[in-house]
């Protein structure tokens, strides 16, 4: 007899916790939750939502953190030569790279190009399931590969932890190719 009236105790609270779920799609956590349901006049303690919610099975969605290639003061940055002079003349010239994150299948892809100014083409790419040093080395052998031998161009990046590397630096050097950020 005690167990029905729990239940029923907090029947219209477990009706309006299933119907937060999903009006917001799955976001909401047991404290956002608890909010709501107090702004709606019900007097409830945050571990009884939080019980609620568990015995139920809702879940919130956790929200994966945007990928930020800065970390702070690391390595040496260079002058930007470019000066937002992003057009070519010849191949081979001005070349740009970042790392860009994408969501495939609910993880995250990195992908790291190189674009040949002169005519928007990727002469060169890597991709990463992590952005790692080595995605950025694997992608500058193989552009190392397709690069003439009197060709010195300028490799424009943002100032990215990867791009400040002393490793990194220095096999643009040992390549004649000229560093900008």
């Amino acid at each position: 007899m005690k167990c029905n009236k729990v239940l029923d105790k907090y029947q219209a609270i477990r009706t309006r916790l299933i119907e937060l779920s999903k009006q917001h799609k799955g976001r909401y956590g047991y404290r956002r939750m608890l909010f709501q349901l107090k702004k709606e006049g019900y007097k409830i303690n945050h571990k009884t939502v939080l019980r609620l919610t568990g015995e139920m099975g809702l879940k919130s969605i956790i929200r994966l953190k945007k990928y930020r290639s800065y970390k702070g003061e690391e390595g040496k940055t260079v002058p930007n030569i470019l000066k937002r002079k992003f057009n070519a003349e010849r191949p081979f010239e001005k070349w740009a790279t970042d790392v860009t994150e994408f969501s495939v299948a609910g993880k995250k892809l990195y992908l790291s190009p190189i674009i040949d100014l002169f005519n928007g083409e990727i002469i060169s790419y890597s991709q990463s399931l992590r952005p790692n040093f080595e995605q950025i080395t694997d992608m500058l052998d193989r552009v190392l590969k397709k690069v003439p031998k009197n060709a010195k161009p300028i490799l424009h990046s943002d100032q990215g932890w990867q791009y400040r590397m002393k490793d990194y630096q220095g096999i643009l050097r040992k390549n004649r190719i000229i560093q900008s950020m």
